[in-house]
């Protein structure tokens, strides 16, 4: 018999922002595929601000709703500029991995669509983590590999997950991802006995770059390229807000029912399966 986590436990986390605003469809959808494909004992949402709105009462009865704080560590760091607007996200990533280490399970971004089970014995795994696209910091002369932390799993107590979290906060340079994936890669570097590295193509087959998200918004579902993913992650920090438009003219107001159930841009086929019976209209 394979030895399993504690609970086939799948956590999302939201509401670290104040919440002016309907629960979004897309994250209805993350939850719905998560359900769907999974079939988890358990999805927890953790929360701080608690939704609203109509697909909120929808995806309410497919959750157990737990209450978070931030992250006093984090709060008390200086940033740039550029990144304080998503202060939210850095408080998510130390949460993340205190609810791994306690809980062990899944942890997926809620802005991920679920296209198949992970295999069975995963969920018995110490940790597991996925490639993304190279990133390149201020620091670096050529893009970095990189893991991302859209969507790992672990045991509680994983060494991978212990150490990092006992890295992060020191990490946290002003920067996007210096305390999160480029420290992540490179524990995994140095202790690849305590987590298993995916390729790119299992969580994270969409570049986080313009012709990635292109690819993603507006361009035609190509199914040989998500062949062999397990999950989707949308990216959606890069191409949400209205006013950007630097990685997409495409927009998540865009994003509703009749375009996913019309469209056959990649994100509408892979989100598709997952649309409500009753919709909104």
């Amino acid at each position: 018999m394979v030895a399993r986590l504690t609970s086939r436990t799948v956590h999302f986390i939201f509401g670290l922002r104040p919440q002016v605003e309907p629960f979004h469809l897309l994250h209805y959808l993350a939850i719905a595929s998560c359900r769907e494909v999974l079939q988890p004992d358990e999805v927890q949402l953790h929360v701080h601000d608690v939704p609203y709105g109509f697909y909120w009462d929808l995806a309410r009865p497919l959750v157990t709703v737990k209450r978070i704080e931030h992250v006093a560590e984090v709060a008390s760091r200086s940033h740039d500029p550029d990144i304080s607007p998503y202060l939210y996200a850095h408080h998510a990533d130390v949460i993340r991995l205190d609810l791994l280490a306690d809980s062990g399970g899944m942890y997926a971004d809620i802005d991920t669509i679920f296209v198949r089970p992970v295999p069975d014995e995963w969920w018995s795994y110490e940790a597991v983590i996925g490639r993304e696209a190279p990133v390149r910091y201020p620091d670096s002369v050529v893009p970095e590999e990189s893991v991302s932390n859209a969507l790992m799993m672990a045991r509680p107590g994983s060494r991978f997950i212990a150490l990092w979290r006992e890295r992060i906060i020191h990490a946290m340079d002003g920067t996007w991802s210096g305390h999160s994936c480029r420290l992540a890669t490179r524990l995994a570097g140095d202790h690849p006995e305590w987590v298993r590295v995916e390729p790119q193509s299992s969580f994270s087959s969409v570049d986080h770059t313009p012709v990635g998200i292109r690819e993603l918004l507006e361009n035609m579902f190509d199914p040989q390229r998500f062949e062999s993913s397990y999950s989707v992650h949308l990216c959606a920090h890069l191409w949400w807000a209205l006013e950007r438009r630097d990685f997409s003219s495409f927009s998540a107001i865009q994003v509703t029912e009749d375009h996913i159930r019309e469209s056959d841009s990649t994100l509408a086929r892979l989100a598709r399966p997952f649309l409500p019976s009753h919709g909104l209209f």
